[in-house]
């Protein structure tokens, strides 16, 4: 009897855990993408606004900063080629389990006091890689070169990515404005992806670099048909 009772119970936490991974995450990464997709909307230049020339190509130096928001407000939507055609997040200031990375309209979170997009230093963001949502679960798919797209009211910051490592829980100082440098002046503008490693677990973390490229007002081509869709 007890033993029958054991196996009833192991296969309940084992359905728990499929749904929360699987089905739950699903369902949540469908409405992330739907909340981006709304929020990139508003964000976009007004169809009346005429755009010189000069702005809507890319520019490589001084990008325009924004101020960080107050804590779980939108910063900026994400846009990851590499992780398919239709992914896009929002990304929220903090990093605040209940209301940004665990949120089903977000699931990205800005690590306060880090750099802002476009700024020189280091843009930090940390997700999730499985459940609510599993939005970071590919980040180890990134090829170098890869970009990465951040969307703001000012308009599109495209970074490369360049490398990744496997580092502990507690290496806090890949959030350093020159990632694992301490003391040493940040002179790029760079962008950090966290999240827990390997998939399903979290015994250590992964973090994805990326280097500034551009910034333009409008969509860039790569991702032009899926901005405002």
């Amino acid at each position: 009897m007890i033993g029958e009772l054991l196996v009833t119970a192991g296969v309940l936490v084992l359905l728990f855990l499929g749904w929360q991974t699987w089905w739950n995450s699903a369902v949540l990464a469908g409405q992330q993408t739907s909340a981006a997709t709304k929020q990139g909307e508003e964000w976009l230049p007004p169809r009346h606004e005429t755009v010189p020339r000069a702005t809507s190509s890319p520019t490589p130096v001084a990008p325009p900063v924004e101020k960080a928001p107050a804590p779980a407000q939108p910063l900026a939507v994400i846009y990851v080629p590499r992780f398919g055609v239709h992914w896009k997040r929002i990304i929220r200031e903090t990093v605040d389990v209940q209301s940004v990375l665990n949120s089903y309209d977000a699931g990205v979170g800005h690590y306060p006091g880090t750099a802002m997009p476009g700024q020189i230093g280091n843009f930090a963001i940390a997700a999730h890689d499985t459940g609510y949502g599993n939005t970071f679960i590919d980040v180890s798919k990134l090829r170098i070169g890869d970009a990465v797209y951040i969307q703001t009211p000012q308009g599109f910051y495209t970074y490369r990515f360049r490398n990744y490592e496997y580092v502990q829980p507690d290496a806090v100082d890949v959030l350093l404005p020159v990632p694992r440098r301490h003391g040493v002046a940040a002179k790029q503008r760079l962008i950090t992806m966290t999240t827990c490693n390997p998939p399903y677990h979290a015994q250590e973390r992964m973090a994805a670099y990326g280097v500034f490229e551009s910034w333009q007002r409008t969509p860039p081509a790569a991702i032009a048909a899926e901005v405002g869709k």
